[in-house]
């Protein structure tokens, strides 16, 4: 029951995480250009918005880490 919770975790921060990285924007832009995130970058550097889009990645890759070492180590 327990291996299922964490496979089910692992697959919605998976998720989770794809859509979070696409959102930041790199050297060319991102989907973040798409919703306005361009007009923000070019008033101030980072925005509020940017760090915590960062902080919300980093999050959600420990808790990806830690399904996946808890995971590895239960299917041993």
């Amino acid at each position: 029951m327990l291996t299922i919770v964490f496979v089910v975790l692992q697959v919605i921060v998976s998720l989770g995480l794809i859509v979070l990285i696409l959102l930041h924007s790199g050297k060319g832009g991102g989907l973040s250009d798409m919703f306005g995130g361009s007009m923000g970058q070019v008033a101030a550097g980072s925005t509020v918005v940017e760090r915590n889009l960062d902080r919300i990645t980093i999050t959600a890759a420990v808790i990806f880490t830690f399904t996946t070492i808890t995971l590895a180590l239960r299917l041993q």
